[in-house]
């Protein structure tokens, strides 16, 4: 039970290490989807009253209202939700695949040979998701792209970029920043796909 429970804990505290990388390495975005007030000059403005209402008791209580005379807007989210919800789905999976070789690791029926090849299996998977990270950034970065997905799968590695203009050019750059981040590509599918920004 202690190493079910110690497994447990490791597990997400590693979850809170990835998040918390993945949000200090995200830059932030500026157009959130949020709702003003604005006033006819575009400035923000926001009132704040105190009144005073008697309840069902007929005491006397202080509430704070918020009153806006001028119109709503909502501004539109810039970033796109599917990035992000990719991104997440494999960490879901991986995060499964983890605990999966965490507890063969811990595992008093495992054979020293399991327990090898599952913490072989570990190192590798973590080793990968920090190459994928690398390269998202590095490929946002040299390339000024809005956003970059990097998913390895076995053999095939698709990368997304989203830009509005798609060239072979630019195709063949990133290809080359993923051979010499990754090392040899032979053997394995490489594809860049260029999605355009909202």
């Amino acid at each position: 039970m202690l190493k079910k429970q110690t497994v447990w804990l490791l597990t997400m505290l590693s979850l809170v290490v990835v998040l918390s990388v993945y949000y200090v390495t995200t830059p932030e975005q500026s157009n959130n989807a949020v709702t003003t007030s604005v006033d006819g000059n575009k400035n923000e403005k926001q009132e704040t009253e105190k009144s005073k209402t008697k309840d069902e008791t007929g005491k006397e209580t202080n509430q704070t209202e918020s009153t806006k005379k001028e119109e709503k807007q909502t501004v539109q989210f810039k970033g796109d939700d599917s990035f992000t919800a990719l991104r997440l789905k494999v960490e879901d999976q991986r995060s499964e695949v983890r605990e999966q070789l965490q507890e063969v690791m811990t595992s008093a029926k495992a054979t020293a040979e399991q327990k090898h090849q599952a913490k072989t299996e570990f190192d590798t998977l973590n080793e990968l998701d920090t190459k994928e990270r690398l390269l998202e950034t590095l490929i946002k970065a040299k390339g000024n792209y809005d956003d970059a997905l990097v998913r390895v799968d076995g053999k095939n590695i698709n990368i997304t970029v989203k830009d509005e203009k798609q060239s072979s050019k630019d195709a063949n750059k990133i290809l080359r920043l993923v051979e010499s981040e990754m090392g040899e590509t032979s053997g394995k599918k490489v594809a860049v796909q260029f999605q355009p920004t909202k």
